[in-house]
């Protein structure tokens, strides 16, 4: 499974997602993504332990 880091022109993370879909809906929103970054494994098995990476989009 991959999960994906977003950042906004300043390259402050924004938001993490499992799917490019999630970050195209978050691109709908108005979320500034101006970045998208596939995380490394060792990354994202931090998230899967600690929840789904939509639990970091707090408006999501």
């Amino acid at each position: 499974m991959n999960f994906y880091s977003c950042f906004d022109k300043q390259g402050k993370i924004i938001a993490r997602c499992q799917t490019i879909q999630d970050i195209e809906v978050l691109k709908k929103m108005g979320r500034p993504i101006v970045e998208v970054k596939e995380m490394k494994n060792e990354e994202s098995v931090v998230c899967s332990l600690t929840g789904s990476p939509s639990d970091f989009n707090m408006d999501y």
